[in-house]
């Protein structure tokens, strides 16, 4: 009844709708043409959807409005509590107390503040099912890593990371077999596992070892029933020289570094063509061509070895230089392409010693009046090596008046060279002895007033202070040489130029 009400009230209040017949000439006052009646169901459909249910009860209290929000409100609580269903309560049981161990386990489980006297993760009480351990049980496997230190030897350091004395042997002797052990790098890392011991005053045995032997190459080691064994993995190499080549520019170092030489190649390049040309006259338009020793490993590895080419193109003027070792004690030369090499220098010290006296005027010791002194005196102590500073023929090893024990060596090119006051000789006359050679030892034979070397040298038969003989030479390979040589060079310049 109380809805019906209110709809009706809301529906006499729309102002879109008519009544019809004389209901609605009354209303009006005036006599109107009869309208067209609207089926109620429209009429309510179209109520409904125009009014506003739900009016804010803060605004306009009273009107109209406000009494129907109030009447929308109160007739949903009413079906809120007619539609609810009936809740009770759930009983619940109170555990008992927990006391002692019981109350400490679970104490320990639970998550309190440690302010409160919570031990989380501390400790686990214990019940009578716990039994001490009579020692602390140890991983079956270990696995570490170890390295080889500078002076250190590849047994070592498998003993100082742990592996028993016989392992270490038996691994040593393994890897013997395969690759010298001094000639493992220093900082080599190595991969051990170790396994489990049956006594604690034993080592672990080894049982894997990895590490990389070579550059190209790996070595592991597994122990099977028989014992220690060894696998090889061979590592696939590239050797394709790496060529790199540019213009010179404003500077050759920046320009070469630029390009992709390492400092290190660089720095080899601008030596070996300093001896034959001005680096600072090198124009800038000239093009540089530089080719070294270049290993890839498959593993994606690079090791960049030494200068085998060293070019330079100045337009009129070229330079090739290849390294080469002609087999004579002078390996590692830059040669031109030619085949020929030109070396220069000067003679070394004979001795490791202090200079006691010049070449020149000198009053004599002994004879006490100025006299022409020849050479230099050398003062070493007795029985220090004497060595050949020049490559040469042994021309005389005998006593020879007041120079005592004396030797003469003959190096070509009008050039010779005298030692006197040996102790004692270490070489024959008509004997070739290569630079750095012992010939003889220091003494103090014949006219001395202490034991010394007295080294004298003579150019064209004429003596000349030592240390301003200037040596030079021009070598020519030939034959079976020359071919391999020309063979180096052409296998050089068919590298490809890096990108």
């Amino acid at each position: 009844m109380l809805g019906g009400a209110f709809l009706l009230v809301f529906l006499r209040e729309q102002p879109g709708l008519e009544l019809a017949g004389a209901a609605g000439a009354r209303r009006f006052g005036r006599a109107t043409a009869p309208v067209r009646t609207i089926p109620w169901p429209d009429r309510i459909r179209h109520t409904l959807h125009q009014t506003d249910w739900a009016p804010d009860l803060g605004a306009r209290i009273g009107s109209r409005e406000w009494w129907r929000g109030l009447a929308t409100c109160g007739s949903l609580i009413a079906a809120a509590l007619l539609t609810a269903p009936g809740i009770r309560p759930v009983l619940g049981t109170i555990t008992s107390q927990m006391i002692g161990a019981e109350r400490e386990e679970a104490r320990t489980l639970s998550i309190a503040p440690l302010g409160l006297g919570a031990s989380s993760g501390r400790r686990m009480a214990a019940n009578d099912l716990v039994r001490p351990l009579s020692e602390t049980p140890e991983r079956p496997t270990i696995e570490l890593s170890a390295s080889i230190s500078n002076g250190d030897s590849f047994g070592a350091a498998l003993q100082r990371a742990g592996v028993g004395r016989a392992d270490a042997a038996r691994a040593a002797a393994l890897v013997a077999s395969e690759v010298g052990l001094k000639d493992l790098k220093p900082g080599t890392v190595l991969d051990l596992t170790l396994g489990r011991r049956h006594d604690r005053r034993t080592a672990r045995p080894l049982e894997k070892l990895a590490f990389r032997a070579r550059f190209d190459l790996n070595l592991e080691l597994h122990r099977q029933a028989e014992g220690l064994t060894l696998e090889r993995h061979p590592i696939a190499i590239d050797n394709t020289p790496l060529r790199i080549k540019g213009q010179v520019g404003s500077s050759l170092y920046r320009s070469a570094r630029a390009a992709g030489a390492p400092a290190k190649l660089v720095e080899a390049y601008i030596k070996a063509i300093a001896a034959r040309t001005s680096v600072g006259a090198i124009p800038a338009s000239a093009t540089f061509d530089i080719i070294a020793d270049h290993a890839r490993a498959a593993t994606g590895e690079v090791q960049v070895g030494q200068l085998q080419y060293a070019g330079l193109d100045q337009g009129r003027k070229k330079l090739q230089l290849v390294r080469w070792e002609d087999g004579d004690g002078n390996g590692g030369q830059f040669w031109d392409a030619s085949g020929q090499v030109k070396r220069q220098g000067f003679m070394g010290m004979p001795v490791s010693g202090r200079i006691s006296s010049t070449f020149g005027m000198r009053r004599h010791p002994l004879l006490g009046f100025l006299r022409m002194h020849k050479g230099l005196d050398l003062a070493a102590p007795h029985g220090t090596p004497i060595y050949a500073p020049v490559a040469g023929r042994v021309v005389m090893a005998a006593r020879n008046r007041g120079y005592g024990n004396f030797i003469k060596l003959d190096h070509s090119s009008g050039i010779s060279s005298g030692y006197g006051h040996l102790s004692r000789f270490a070489v024959r006359a008509g004997q070739q002895v290569s630079r750095g050679q012992i010939i003889g030892y220091v003494g103090s034979t014949g006219m001395s007033t202490g034991p010394h070397l007295h080294w004298e040298v003579w150019k064209n038969g004429k003596n000349v202070n030592p240390r301003s003989i200037s040596l030079s030479s021009v070598a020519t390979l030939s034959g079976e040489k020359l071919r391999a040589f020309k063979k180096k060079t052409a296998h050089l310049l068919s590298a490809p130029i890096a990108n």
